[in-house]
């Protein structure tokens, strides 16, 4: 019953335990109890194409608030896509449905046509905050995906190798989380989410609560580790300009309930560096999403 387990897991960090969709429902095993999550199998079958389909949420029963409704979204493998909208507009809700965590109350959420049901090996997620287990070093927080899929101690010693080299953290495996910066936090968590070599990588404002600088350099960063492991990224931000240096398409949603008002497509070359938020096209793009995020405000 690991995936038992991981449900449990996932809803401490999410801090999401009883929570469920408008149904009431709460979310189903991934596939199958026992379903394999070996790196080999996930890599034969691996793809990454998101697809949301007319997603609804309600919180608080038929009278509660639509934090969702009508919420329409497809991503291609290998790219990466920017949600930026209204505070509680549904941004962090919409990731909490396509990982698993949150079932909607309509519509549905497919990863390569397979519908998602509940947490699944193929879907990382990194939250605003790092939700690393405090008794646990840095490498028991990265391999416990690993741990829990039943990896043994060698394989997870040998992942544990390739993942703290790819976050920069290969100083850092026996630390515990309390002696990290906020940043090295977040690599942590970022690796962790890694382990499994999922298809689908989102990132809930991974980066808000750190300095602007510091901030810049892990856009570059989440770039570099997009390049070198080919996942698929959906990411949620604030940041009009770390919308524009990091993604493909920026998707633009109204006020609450949140659904797509606008997609502003981001026509820069890649790789990029900081240098291209200088660059016209960036201010052409910033004033776009600017203009949509006014117009959904006075539409709602």
């Amino acid at each position: 019953m690991r995936w038992l387990l991981a449900v449990v897991v996932l809803a401490v960090m999410t801090g999401a335990a009883g929570v469920t969709g408008a149904t009431g429902a709460a979310p189903s095993a991934p596939n199958a109890p026992g379903a394999t999550t070996d790196a080999t199998t996930v890599a034969n079958t691996r793809a990454g194409r998101l697809e949301a389909r007319d997603i609804a949420v309600r919180f608080g029963g038929a009278k509660g608030t639509l934090a969702l409704d009508g919420m329409n979204l497809e991503v291609d493998r290998g790219e990466v896509v920017a949600i930026i909208g209204p505070n509680g507009c549904g941004k962090s809700t919409f990731l909490r449905v396509v990982a698993g965590l949150l079932a909607p109350g309509r519509g549905a959420v497919t990863l390569d046509d397979r519908p998602i049901q509940g947490p699944d090996p193929r879907i990382g997620l990194v939250f605003q905050e790092p939700r690393l287990l405090p008794w646990r070093s840095v490498a028991d927080n990265v391999t416990y995906p690993l741990e829990l899929a039943g990896w043994s101690r060698e394989r997870r010693a040998e992942r544990l190798r390739e993942l703290l080299e790819l976050v920069g953290l290969t100083a850092s495996g026996e630390v515990r989380p309390v002696h990290l910066s906020g940043g090295m936090r977040q690599r942590a968590a970022i690796a962790r989410a890694l382990a499994l070599s999922p298809e689908l990588l989102l990132l809930d404002e991974p980066f808000s609560a750190l300095d602007a600088l510091t901030r810049e350099r892990f856009n570059l960063e989440l770039l570099d580790l997009w390049e070198k492991t080919d996942t698929t990224i959906v990411i949620v931000t604030h940041s009009i300009p770390e919308a524009i240096l990091v993604a493909d398409r920026v998707i633009v949603l109204t006020p609450r309930p949140g659904r797509v008002a606008a997609e502003v497509r981001i026509d820069a070359p890649r790789p990029r560096s900081i240098e291209l938020l200088d660059e016209a096209i960036v201010s052409r793009a910033a004033a776009e999403i600017r203009a949509h995020l006014e117009l959904a405000e006075q539409v709602a």
